[in-house]
Order: structure tokens, then sequence, then C-alpha cells
């Protein structure tokens, strides 16, 4: 199974990205001390842009776009997951603990996680009790793992009201 762009490491998923510096305001006000180390990346297979200039370093905004640019990869791009029957990522299992998911909203793979959720989802129209059982969790604990990231708990529950479904709480 191809892994998703979320759970690329940080040099294949920059190999994939334009990058471009730009030149924000730094230290000093508004009109002073413009700087060039905001960070612009472009996923070029899918056109999602992500963005980080509130830091003094070149090399911290572009930690902070490619977190960005995984989180918005995992919210915007939906992955096949083959067999519906499919194991868990290896990914998935490392974070797993008998049957809870253990990972900080913080943790770099954290997107990656959020990204293989939202997948077997889709595939259960939206329904977390297939989707827990497939990923070997709990229901309870896949909302929580949702419910951490606030934007993929709204796509979720979004997606749920279209197919007449109660959103997840």
């Amino acid at each position: 199974m191809e892994l998703h762009p979320a759970a690329l490491d940080d040099e294949l998923l920059a190999s994939q990205c334009e990058q471009k510096f730009v030149r924000r305001s730094g230290p000093g006000g508004q009109h002073r001390n413009k700087v060039s180390t905001g960070v612009v990346l472009k996923h070029l297979p899918t056109g999602i842009i992500a963005e980080a200039s509130e830091r003094r370093s070149q090399v911290e905004n572009r930690r902070v776009a490619l977190r960005r640019l995984r989180e918005k990869l995992a919210l915007g791009v939906r992955h096949p997951i083959g067999r519906i029957d499919a194991p868990p990522s290896p990914i998935w299992q490392h974070h797993l603990r008998e049957g809870r998911i253990r990972i900080a909203p913080s943790h770099a793979e954290y997107p990656a996680l959020i990204a293989e959720a939202l997948d077997r989802l889709e595939c259960n129209q939206w329904d977390p009790v297939p989707t827990a059982r497939q990923l070997r969790t709990t229901p309870s604990q896949l909302i929580r793992l949702l419910r951490r990231f606030p934007p993929a708990l709204a796509l979720v529950n979004t997606h749920r009201r279209r197919t007449g479904l109660a959103p997840l709480r």
C-alpha cells in the first residue's frame, strides 16, 4: 500500500514541494526589519499550500510550514486504502497499545494517523464503529483522536450531515 502524503518523511515530502522564501515583517514593527525568513511550500501533486513566517529563523519556519502542510494534506487528500480488511499501517500500529491510540497531537506522525482515520472513515460512510474495528481500536478512541484535531472532527461531521447522520461529539 502506498503511503499517504501526510505520512512521508520530511525529506521526501519536501522533494515533492516547490519552496519559496518570502519577505515578512520581522521584529520591530510593521515597516521595520523586513526579513526573508517566511517559507511557502506548495505540494506539487495536489496543489495544497502551507506557509509559516512567524519565527525568526528560516529553518524553523520551514519546519512549521511542513507541519502545516502535513495537516492540510491529512484533511484534503483522500487516499485509497486498497482492501477494506487491510491491516492498519505500521505507523498506526506503532501508536496503538492494547486498543488505545497513544500519540500527542504535537507528534510529527499525528497528521498521518488523522489521514488514515479519515481514509477509513470515508470507506465506511463516516461510521466510526466499523472504522474503529478495522483500525483495532474503539470508536471512543477514534473519536478522541479526531476531537484532538478540531478541523478533522469538523470535516467528518460535515460529511456525516450530508449523509443524514448525527454529528460526532
